[in-house]
């Protein structure tokens, strides 16, 4: 056979896309995994799992927190604090073996801001690329450090934002040459979108929240991650946050299009698909919104941009899923499936326990850990299956990742590696 041998060509086709497959599921570098809404290609996960049951290793975690699992090549990263907010730690596991690698003191605080009793004082994901670990503890500081040594490569401790009783949970982003924050505090001058030089940490563009009539309502911070779409072969950064989501141009920060809503506390990162993003309005008035974003300007709340909203099966923590034109959304114990272009419920099913966690998509399968240890299984489709139900030992407020054949998962007091 020659190199032009069609057999040869087709051969190295198929190989190069098994190996991106590979790859994409051996990576999962930020909040939500590498496309940020919660969706692997990773088969052969475990189905069923217990203490003793399909665990690879389990390794107790020194602090709290509730900051995912970021993995890139064997390092699994975790940020914690073991002092309630004293003294901020990023951690660095094998992946082969569990063993804690390296445990970095990186902030300090004399006086802890307040936190609310489901966050913590380590909650924002660290995002991963190449030899970089970014990480943010909000005010007390944001990091890019070195993931061969673990040293500081830049910090930044001048971005107050003051959650009051709240504390800060939404993790950073990368897009291309800016590491981005979103900072929905509660004090006036403190709702702003900015994006760091992710080479050096100095600030590229700030873009402050828009309120209607300018007027800033009394409750506005929030904790959502912003997702990059691609519209019209253009980015925007889609922003929910108190009273509105928002995109922006994320090469200059300037405001692209709003829609209002009266919800605030905002934590379901958003999804997009097939020109529909969804987005969830808060733990306060709960609402769904379909939004088309191809040529939406400006104020879009009363336009047809709006495609449907909902005040039902509305999730207030864990963010919705959108897999094979269906739309998945976690309320605290009930699973629902719903068309994406009608906002017709197919079906609802309930899942015992708390669910504050972000579920995962993968091999067919939705994953979902609740606060009290309870991990179930369900299966994608038209009808409600609970595919199985299972047990560790404590709960989870961090969701989940997927790294190959495994999943990672973190409870209060351990990072497991749960496997076949």
């Amino acid at each position: 056979m020659t190199a032009k041998d069609p057999m040869l060509v087709l051969n190295a086709v198929l190989f190069a896309t098994l190996l991106s497959s590979a790859l994409a599921a051996d990576e999962w570098p930020q909040f939500r995994g590498p496309t940020g809404q919660g969706v692997s290609d990773a088969r052969g996960l475990p189905l069923k799992w217990s203490e003793p049951e399909n665990i690879k290793w389990k390794t107790v975690l020194p602090g709290v927190g509730h900051s995912s699992p970021a993995v890139s090549g064997n390092r699994v990263w975790l940020t914690a604090s073991p002092d309630k907010g004293k003294t901020r730690h990023v951690l660095c596991l094998d992946f082969a073996t569990g063993q804690i690698t390296r445990d970095i003191p990186l902030f300090t605080c004399e006086a802890p801001e307040p936190c609310h009793a489901m966050n913590s004082y380590a909650t924002p994901t660290p995002v991963l690329e190449g030899d970089r670990v970014y990480v943010t503890f909000g005010a007390p500081g944001t990091a890019c450090l070195n993931a061969e040594t673990g040293k500081t490569l830049w910090e930044r401790r001048d971005i107050p934002v003051k959650y009051f009783d709240v504390g800060p949970a939404s993790s950073p982003i990368l897009y291309r040459d800016k590491l981005i924050l979103t900072c929905d505090g509660q004090a006036d001058d403190q709702h702003f979108v900015t994006a760091l030089d992710k080479h050096t940490g100095a600030t590229l563009w700030r873009t402050d929240r828009t309120y209607l009539n300018s007027k800033l309502p009394s409750k506005t911070h929030s904790s959502c991650v912003p997702l990059i779409i691609s519209v019209a072969g253009k980015d925007q950064l889609v922003s929910p946050g108190g009273h509105g989501v928002r995109a922006y141009d994320p090469k200059t920060g300037k405001e692209l299009w709003c829609a209002r809503y009266g919800g605030w506390s905002v934590v379901p990162r958003p999804v997009y698909a097939n020109g529909l993003l969804f987005i969830c309005s808060g733990t306060v008035q709960p609402t769904l919104l379909a939004i088309r974003p191809e040529g939406a300007s400006g104020d879009i709340t009363d336009t047809p941009a709006v495609v449907w909203k909902t005040g039902k099966n509305v999730p207030a923590m864990p963010s919705p899923m959108l897999v094979d034109d269906r739309l998945y959304t976690l309320t605290a114990t009930t699973l629902s499936c719903i068309k994406p272009a009608t906002g017709e419920v197919l079906w609802s099913g309930t899942i015992p326990g708390q669910h504050l966690a972000s579920p995962v998509v993968a091999d067919g399968r939705i994953y979902l850990f609740n606060t009290s240890g309870g991990g179930a299984v369900a299966a994608l489709g038209d009808a409600f299956s609970l595919l199985a139900t299972n047990r560790l030992n404590s709960g989870c407020s961090a969701s989940p990742a997927v790294v190959g054949r495994s999943l990672l998962v973190r409870t209060a007091t351990h990072l497991y590696r749960i496997e076949k």
